[in-house]
């Protein structure tokens, strides 16, 4: 057990640190569900948004100065952080800050995750932080950042990567590293081809999770450096890093246990089957991502709601939900929901059946529908008598149908517009 000179020597570092959430991205590999909003504003998990894991992360881990920088269609993650996220005290130097993309430095906006940050230097310079961490705010695990940042001092470390081992044929979607026998990173390269593997596994690669420290002043001068070079894509994965990792001091930082669990889990739910198969690994008996562990709280804006409710009990209308995550205002009527995560108020009409099915708030499923592996968007109104799930092709001339077969439903493929432009 760690003595208590640990926690406090490792809680001076986090008091010192700043944050900074990158927000901003589109989520193309998403499809639909990032058509009105961003990635980190998705929802996740029943209840939460994906940026909710980064930010409890940081508030369980004692950050307390935390900016959010934001682009892509921002409204409803915006909206989300000043419902949810406003209990900091200012006073006490504690803070959530949106940093939206303003064109503060020129009539751009942000032309990678560096430019990001360097547009915001006066603001970070305003906050006088030892260590910047950057984290991504589309990234869902859980992970006590205190122990990574005391890593990052004790190596005498410029940068500290966060890593962790994926399956090669997964690891071209990340930047890939190798490090030597002390753990400093020899060699890096975002979202390669032909991915290098690890030693003795020929079958893992160490990946990045976008998780960054910094020491400050060397932050400044390579983001400074990066601005001024027009060959440059002002990404610290394609640009900054590999730059840097012969001269400096770049460490790499294993990720390898969730607080409260004996393993690493760690998802980018990038893609439809991501999502869909993420969110459905939290209705397991032991999931690796537990969301009822009350020492690592997920922290989110709690819409006030009634109990779920499940009615009728009849042979053949018989309200009931087996293997599944039900969340409040949710209303079961005579319909059956098997292995299946249903998010705030969604209402199933009698004699329908879904299975393996995430439904996304506000969601209304008609009488004698039934539905299997699919993803239905906030705020559908699925007619009475659908059938998705059953043919491929009928599904596929109708909605979106990912490469694993996990059918996307949204308003706009129902004909249902919700969001008017004109």
């Amino acid at each position: 057990m760690p003595s208590n000179n640990t926690h406090r020597y490792v809680s001076r570092l986090t008091r010192a640190t700043l944050a900074l959430v990158l927000a901003g991205g589109r989520g193309s590999r998403l499809r639909q569900l990032t058509l009105w909003r961003a990635k980190p504003a998705v929802p996740f998990g029943g209840k939460f948004r994906i940026i909710d894991f980064p930010l409890s992360n940081c508030l369980n881990s004692g950050i307390r100065m935390i900016g959010i920088l934001t682009q892509y269609k921002a409204h409803s993650l915006i909206q989300h952080i000043r419902q949810g996220w406003g209990f900091l005290r200012g006073e006490f130097s504690e803070f959530i800050e949106l940093l939206p993309a303003q064109q503060r430095i020129e009539t751009s906006w942000y032309a990678g995750t560096a430019d990001a940050v360097y547009q915001n230097l006066d603001i970070i310079r305003t906050h006088h932080p030892d260590y910047v961490l950057i984290l991504a705010g589309d990234h869902v695990y859980k992970m006590d950042y205190g122990p990574m940042i005391a890593h990052h001092v004790e190596k005498q470390a410029d940068l500290t990567v966060g890593c962790i081992e994926v399956p090669v044929e997964q690891a071209h979607a990340f930047g890939v590293m190798s490090v030597d026998d002390d753990g400093k990173v020899v060699e890096f390269t975002e979202k390669p081809e032909s991915p290098g593997t690890i030693p003795g596994s020929p079958g893992q690669s160490l990946a990045s999770m976008g998780i960054y420290i910094f020491n400050t002043e060397f932050l400044y001068e390579q983001l400074i450096r990066d601005a001024d070079a027009t060959y440059s894509t002002h990404d610290f994965g394609h640009d900054i890093i590999p730059r840097i990792i012969r001269k400096n001091r770049v460490y790499s930082y294993p990720f390898r246990k969730s607080p409260g669990s004996d393993s690493a889990f760690w998802r980018d739910v990038g893609t439809v089957d991501a999502f869909w198969e993420s969110n459905l690994e939290l209705i397991g008996v032991q999931p690796e991502l537990n969301l009822y562990d009350e020492k690592w709280p997920i922290w989110t804006y709690q819409e006030q709601l009634p109990p779920a409710k499940f009615v009728f009990d009849d042979d053949e209308r018989r309200g009931m939900a087996v293997d599944s995550m039900v969340s409040g205002g949710c209303l079961i009527s005579g319909a059956t929901v098997r292995h299946s995560l249903l998010f705030s108020n969604v209402r199933v009409n009698s004699y329908s059946v879904l299975e393996n099915v995430v439904a996304l708030p506000n969601v209304v499923i008609g009488r004698n529908s039934r539905i299997s592996k699919a993803v239905i968007d906030k705020g559908c109104i699925i007619p009475e008598d659908t059938v998705i799930g059953e043919d491929p092709a009928a599904d596929s001339a109708r909605f979106y149908v990912s490469p694993g077969g996990v059918v996307l439903v949204t308003p706009e493929m129902l004909g249902q517009e919700l969001h008017h432009v004109r």
